[in-house]
């Protein structure tokens, strides 16, 4: 039977079918949003977060700090002045960026060792946390979904490692090398900071383990390497990830802790640890010495502390 025609105050042409599919379309309203999955609506809530934007432009800066500190300053972190420079006071009017935060006992130029002490701070911090996260994690997971025999021991290992304090056992590993150089302290660190994100990631995969489509994909005979990286890992990532963030900026500050003590990075290095070290004996006719790299880790532990509390919150439904 053929439609029949309509035609419209415009003059256009449509056929009665088509004209009740767009009342029925009209009545029915705008098609429901798809829901976001937790990542996207994680991203959502940063991207409106003051805390996450301060913490990520100051991150930003670090980084390309530790990238290329050429960008920043030509001056070299080494080459000292006694004859010129010898404790020479900050000059915030001077053209040259060099003499900005004056100059150390050696005559070499604050500013120059800050830039250039960015690297490795940012390389350890960042190293050991990648380090941690894939021994952590690993362990934990394994931990959570057999369960049995395996949890017990690698709980068991956990605890032990628990039990060691952190500070003291890196300057325990660390005095027996001679030579202490970046990868030294990595290793050092990594060695007996993976406990905590094991434990987190264990408590997340027991939890995900239970759930319906895990449950149905073992059913329906997904291998076990496949429910751990398909289904699993994703779904208990978020709480790690969270741990990462924030221990990162501690793992900065245990190596300048270790370089201040003198049992950290040593020279020909350069790091902001040093230089606090350095700076510790002149605080009374020189502070600014001390003072300038304090500051430059205490801002590099609290943008990353920042950044790794902003995560949390848009990442646990139970904060927003």
């Amino acid at each position: 039977m053929p439609e029949k025609i309509a035609e419209t105050a415009e003059g256009s042409v449509v056929t009665t079918a088509a004209a009740s599919d767009a009342v029925r379309v009209a009545e029915a309203g705008p098609a429901p949003a798809k829901p976001r999955s937790l990542w996207s609506d994680a991203w959502h809530d940063l991207r409106r977060n003051p805390l996450f934007l301060v913490s990520s432009v100051l991150i930003l800066m670090l980084v390309a700090m530790a990238v290329a500190p050429t960008l920043f300053t030509d001056a070299s972190p080494r080459d000292g002045d006694l004859v010129n420079h010898y404790l020479q006071k900050p000059n915030w009017s001077h053209v040259f960026a060099a003499d900005w935060f004056g100059y150390d006992i050696q005559g070499r130029s604050i500013y120059a060792r800050v830039i250039h002490g960015a690297r490795a701070s940012i390389t350890v911090g960042v190293t050991v946390t990648i380090l941690v996260t894939i021994v952590g994690g690993a362990l934990g997971m394994l931990a959570g979904y057999y369960g049995g025999i395996i949890d017990s021991v690698l709980s068991r290992v956990t605890d032990i490692f628990f039990g060691v304090p952190f500070l003291l056992g890196a300057m325990v590993i660390l005095t027996s090398f001679e030579k202490r150089e970046v990868w030294v302290v990595i290793l050092a660190l990594a060695f007996l900071g993976w406990t905590q994100i094991a434990r987190v990631a264990r408590g997340a995969v027991i939890t995900v383990k239970q759930a319906d489509y895990v449950v149905a994909a073992r059913a329906l005979g997904a291998s076990t390497s496949r429910i751990l990286l398909k289904h699993i890992l994703p779904n208990a990532l978020a709480p790690v990830i969270v741990v990462a963030t924030i221990a990162l900026g501690g793992y900065i500050g245990a190596e300048a802790t270790l370089s201040f003590l003198g049992i950290g990075l040593a020279e020909p290095t350069v790091s902001w640890g040093i230089d606090v070290s350095d700076g510790f004996q002149q605080i009374r006719n020189a502070p600014y010495v001390l003072i300038i790299p304090s500051v430059m880790v205490s801002i590099t532990v609290l943008s990353f502390l920042m950044f790794g509390d902003a995560v949390r919150n848009a990442l646990d439904p139970k904060l927003r």
